[in-house]
């Protein structure tokens, strides 16, 4: 069963928002995604990242199916 996600109120300059939101658009990502992104970067380099920290889920499209196997298809 997935953990429940912790809900915040996150108070922000509106040209940090608007550079996150370009940054997270460059790379695919909702804005939310990227805000954790990039503080779990920041965790993980200084060294405070916990060990039992889910990881991030698998977002976008699912692998496709293989006809033969009914599993996901190999590249």
């Amino acid at each position: 069963m997935a953990t429940e996600r912790k809900k915040l109120l996150l108070r922000l300059d509106p040209s940090v928002h608007d550079a996150l939101a370009r940054w997270a658009a460059d790379e695919l990502r909702s804005t939310n995604a990227q805000i954790e992104f990039v503080l779990r970067r920041a965790l993980t380099e200084a060294g405070r990242m916990p060990s039992g920290a889910a990881r991030l889920p698998r977002r976008g499209r699912p692998p496709k199916e293989s006809p033969e196997s009914g599993g996901p298809a190999e590249d």
